[in-house]
């Protein structure tokens, strides 16, 4: 019996990089991850990568054959296998990514941007399984969004179409800094490190108690503000709401330029369910143009946490193999 062959998909992201052996059938046979901010380089990231991912090739315990990686990422460019200036990641500037994996091996190496990946996850494995227009959202240390318009993932003209994250909010509402650069994009508000910005900026305004004032910043994260939310802590859900608000005025901009089926919800904030999904629901609907009302889905990713970006990150590996 010959050996089976696996694509190796990888996630990488602010805080971890999570990485899969995907068979042809979307079954992830087993999965680890390093974290993304204990490395200043990223020469020594990928060869710490590459050694944990050959660490855990054998624990799959039967015969595997790499025929590639799928690499998603914050600002990934397909056409180039670049990183270009993530706001979320420790490197800065242009990350040759591909070129610095191809020094460990022969094998083909394909870099997109981690939320298309996501989006290329959930049509092919997930809950817009025969969906032609969707969105996909993905709310971790930032916020990515991938776009399917007619069956095919929007890339644009330099690859970098469909960065919602760092477009700004409504005018005079926002002045937070974003790792970017600018100021006001989408993500300070709606994403893990922006609902606690949020927390904080409610905590220091208000004078009602909350089991979150004994967290640090350090400390805080969107599990933390999700578990006090529904303890009915009111600054926890006041932050819920108010991101939901952000989000939902966002999205009813997306709908009247992309016209999707379905908007799906990825990522840890997103496993918030109705803390976050009923005020987006609720704030899209109020600002959608009267032609899209009560039309869009709004869904939780039918992939877990984990699988979708490196689900879709090895579909790119598998499609170009089968062209």
């Amino acid at each position: 019996m010959g050996k089976k062959q696996v694509v190796v998909g990888v996630d990488i992201g602010g805080t971890n990089t999570v990485f899969g052996f995907v068979d042809r059938d979307g079954h992830i046979l087993a999965s680890d991850k390093i974290k993304t901010s204990n490395y200043e380089e990223p020469e020594v990231f990928v060869a710490a990568l590459y050694e944990k991912i050959m660490v855990a090739m054998p624990k799959i315990g039967y015969d595997i054959e790499i025929i590639g990686f799928g690499i998603g990422a914050p600002m990934g460019n397909i056409n180039k296998g670049t990183i270009e200036y993530p706001a979320d990641l420790p490197w800065k500037g242009i990350i040759p990514l591909a070129e610095i994996f191809k020094k460990h091996t022969n094998l083909p190496v394909i870099v997109t941007n981690d939320a298309n990946a996501a989006a290329v996850g959930e049509m092919i494995y997930g809950g817009a399984r025969g969906m032609k227009n969707f969105v996909v959202i993905t709310l971790g240390t930032g916020l990515g969004s991938g776009f399917v318009v007619d069956g095919k993932l929007v890339y644009g003209h330099d690859g970098f179409a469909g960065e919602i994250g760092h477009t700004a909010i409504r005018p005079g509402e926002s002045n937070r800094d974003c790792g970017c650069g600018r100021k006001g994009c989408l993500e300070t508000y709606v994403s893990a490190t922006g609902i606690k910005r949020t927390v904080l900026k409610i905590l220091a305004d208000k004078l009602e108690p909350s089991e979150l004032r004994k967290f640090s910043f350090e400390e805080l994260d969107a599990k933390i503000i999700h578990d006090a939310a529904k303890n009915g802590d009111a600054i926890a859900i006041r932050a819920f709401e108010h991101t939901g608000r952000m989000l939902g005025f966002k999205l009813a901009d997306v709908v009247a330029t992309t016209n999707p089926e379905a908007i799906f919800l990825f990522g840890g904030l997103a496993l918030a369910e109705d803390l976050i999904f009923e005020p987006t629901k609720r704030y899209m609907e109020q600002n959608l143009l009267s032609i899209y009302k009560d039309k869009v889905k709004l869904l939780l990713s039918e992939l877990s946490t984990q699988n979708a970006a490196v689900l879709g990150a090895s579909s790119l590996i598998w499609s170009e193999k089968e062209q």
